[in-house]
Formats: C-alpha cells, structure tokens, sequence
C-alpha cells in the first residue's frame, strides 16, 4: 500500500517536473513600470533648485541563459517623458539607453531570484537646457516566476549617471526559445 501511494505522488508530480527545472535558452521580453529621474541642483550653483518627477517607462529585452545560474541580457530601455517645474518653469526630460548585463539566477523551484550587473550607453535632454549621453554602472535586483517557457519579473534597476539619480522599477514578462 505504501508503495502504491509512493508510486501515485511520483506520477502526480511528473508534470510539475518540467515547471520547476530552470529554462535555459534564448529569451526574449518586455517590461513596463515606473522610471524615477532626479537631478540636484539642475541650475550649475545659480539656486539649490532640483528636478525630480517619474514618468512611466518600459523596456524590450533580449537574452540568453546557458546555465540555470548565469545569463546575459540587452535591453533597449525607455525612461519616459517626465516633467517637473523648477524655478517656475515647466521642464520635460526624454532619456532613453542600451543596457547590457550579466544576471546571476539563484533558481528555487518556479522562482528565480536575480541580481544583475553590467553598463547602459544612455542618451537624455531636459527642455532643450540640457542634452547629454554617455555610458554608465548600471545594476539591479528581482524575480521571476516561471511556468514552462513564460516567466513573469519583477525588478528594481539603478542607473548609475553621473550627478543624476535614475532608477525604474517594472513588471514584465520574457518566453524563452530552447
């Protein structure tokens, strides 16, 4: 009898079997979430006077995982429109880069957690006052739930921009190719 029931569990779990092994591949995906931009001082030491707002942002993701633990991913990320008025005036930033990362995966089961590191070439302008590009750090943190080839993420990304504070948090989803 105990045999029997052993042998029932087995054959019930076979089919969560392939859910829980890591999906390893080619994936592609795409985010959306919230993309923070702050600015200290935006006036060059005229006034104290700062620019913060957020602006929703989204994101299109390419990659590819040969390890259960190690991927590499690109991604074309968009920061938004976000507007602010300092000193009176209505600004609006644009910003919008190309990131590249290594993500180190720690599987448990359908979830992922995940810490990523790696560069963003970047590209911004404020009102037509301020236009600027360049490459920077860029890291993050998240996870994923995964059921066969669709993952579901959630992640927070630092953007490590000289004397600008850029960040975006998103929800997303990514299918892997095998």
């Amino acid at each position: 009898m105990r045999k029997a029931i052993l042998f029932a569990a087995a054959l019930f779990a076979l089919p969560v079997l392939p859910a829980v092994a890591a999906d390893n591949g080619f994936y592609l995906g795409g985010s959306i979430g919230q993309a923070g931009l702050k600015i200290d001082d935006i006036s060059n030491g005229v006034s104290t006077a700062d620019f913060d707002a957020d602006d929703m942002g989204y994101k299109f993701i390419a990659g590819f995982r040969p390890l259960d633990w190690l991927g590499l991913e690109a991604a074309y990320v968009n920061f938004g429109k976000p507007e602010d008025t300092v000193l009176g005036q209505k600004l609006k930033a644009e910003g919008d880069g190309i990131s590249a990362f290594a993500v180190g995966f720690l599987p448990t089961g359908p979830v992922d957690l995940f810490a990523k590191v790696g560069l963003i070439s970047w590209d911004s302008k404020i009102s037509g006052s301020f236009n600027d590009d360049g490459t920077d750090l860029a890291y993050g943190v998240g996870a994923q739930f995964r059921v066969l080839s669709l993952s579901i993420r959630a992640e927070y990304e630092k953007f490590d921009v000289s004397d600008v504070d850029l960040d975006m948090i998103s929800v997303g989803v990514t299918y892997t190719f095998l």
